[in-house]
């Protein structure tokens, strides 16, 4: 397997593909909303709502600004107060812990699987201490994190188990999807997200009636209606244009999934022994929101696969207990190897629906030119 000496170009993500196929669609609900006026929550955000609770197998969902805004909504909703301590994988977008800080309790991170990036459950485990009120389990990379076993130590200790399932649209453990395998699930919808939309979003999912409705009220300045503030909330409503969007982008989601994890699959045949794929549950199939590796010096591989025309990402560096803002409150990297060793050697290769057989090729054989 050869580098073409003309070397093309493969892109990390290419969402003008995927908006070209679905234009007419797009503008159409564009211009929906533009005749109705509905641009702050109101009917578009309702349909798309009540939409994705049936992708998500729930019976609420509450759209909202963005992913972090989900966070930090679903863990007051669910009774998370000032004070409070949540358990976060030390593995992950820094947004996670944010949303912890955003809801006014600390996060405290945990080590992760030293295969899959997930939450370690005897880490978690570990973790909790008699403030301890949530453990925030992260669905990273397209694949869920183990709920079995979260939940169970979750009830054992009397905390609530909160999804942050901001990569895992679509994705599922047993055979039931990700948002419902929680007391609580927070969604992103940013635009490159397996279903993302033109702009920020995101959403909280429940089967609690009184969460949800807590939810409502916080994402929307307290209010239960026009006039009447009960809660101290905040402005965090999801637009009713990107409900709209991403109302004609949902039906595609299972079949952009089944792509992804198509090309995945190829790459597995394609890559060189030497890259560490990121292993892959049985439970979970993944959706593959980024397809990761690990190999070491990272930056260099990235740079060399760089000049041969592909783009790469790094998810993420540092580890998430190492930016400044949460330093005085981290565990010494001793505490937590497996996430430090991520965070060195982690590096996400192209991966959207659209992406060609023959970008994956170049791809690989790149890979096999720059590791040989």
């Amino acid at each position: 397997m050869g580098v073409s000496t003309a070397t093309r170009s493969v892109p990390f993500v290419a969402l003008e593909r995927q908006h070209a196929l679905l234009g007419d669609e797009l503008e159409a609900a564009f211009r929906r909303v533009l005749h109705t006026n509905a641009y702050t929550l109101g009917a578009e955000v309702e349909s798309f709502e009540q939409a994705f609770a049936t992708t998500c197998g729930v019976p609420y969902v509450v759209g909202v600004a963005s992913g972090t805004a989900a966070l930090s909504i679903a863990l007051r909703a669910a009774g998370v107060l000032a004070g409070d301590e949540v358990i976060v994988p030390a593995h992950t977008f820094i947004a996670s812990a944010l949303g912890v800080v955003h809801a006014g309790a600390t996060p405290v991170f945990a080590d992760v699987d030293e295969h899959t990036g997930l939450l370690d459950p005897d880490a978690a485990a570990a973790a909790i201490t008699t403030r301890t009120a949530a453990i925030l389990g992260v669905h990273l990379y397209g694949q869920a994190c183990d709920a079995d076993a979260l939940t169970a130590l979750a009830r054992r200790h009397g905390l609530l188990f909160v999804e942050d399932a901001a990569q895992a649209h679509g994705a599922s453990w047993r055979g039931r999807p990700a948002g419902s395998l929680g007391d609580v699930g927070c969604f992103s919808f940013y635009p490159s997200k397996n279903l993302g939309a033109l702009g920020d979003g995101g959403a909280v999912t429940t089967a609690d009636a009184g969460i949800a409705e807590r939810a409502r009220m916080l994402r929307n300045l307290g209010q239960q209606r026009k006039g009447e503030h009960l809660l101290l909330g905040e402005n965090q409503r999801l637009h009713g244009l990107q409900a709209a969007l991403l109302g004609v982008k949902l039906p595609h989601l299972a079949g952009w999934n089944a792509a992804r994890r198509a090309h995945a699959e190829r790459y597995r045949e394609l890559l060189p022994a030497s890259l560490r794929i990121v292993a892959e549950r049985p439970q979970s199939p993944s959706t593959h929101h980024v397809f990761a590796v690990r190999v070491a010096a990272r930056d260099t591989v990235a740079a060399r696969l760089a000049e041969l025309g592909v783009q790469t990402g790094v998810h993420y560096h540092p580890a998430a207990h190492r930016h400044p803002p949460f330093r005085t409150q981290a565990p010494l990297d001793a505490a937590v190897p497996s996430a430090v060793a991520w965070a060195a050697e982690q590096l996400s290769l192209p991966m959207f629906a659209e992406l060609e057989p023959d970008e994956i090729e170049h791809v690989s054989a790149a890979c096999h030119a720059v590791l040989a």
